[in-house]
């Protein structure tokens, strides 16, 4: 199950599919091939999104 807790790196391995719902949302997890280190909630925080949008996306990811 995901958490928004999930280091970027993990998330990635584990649905290869969040790579393209995380850029969707504008949220980088690749950078020049490398993975981008943290976590799901300090990435989506980066980018400007609440703790209500952030758990919506875990609540999709764990959908995927």
């Amino acid at each position: 199950m995901i958490t928004k807790k999930i280091e970027i790196e993990d998330l990635i391995k584990e649905i290869p599919k969040a790579v393209t719902y995380l850029m969707e949302k504008e949220i980088r997890c690749l950078r020049c091939g490398e993975p981008i280190w943290g976590t799901l909630e300090t990435a989506a925080k980066e980018k400007g999104f609440n703790d209500l949008e952030i758990e919506s996306f875990v609540n999709d990811l764990n959908n995927l």
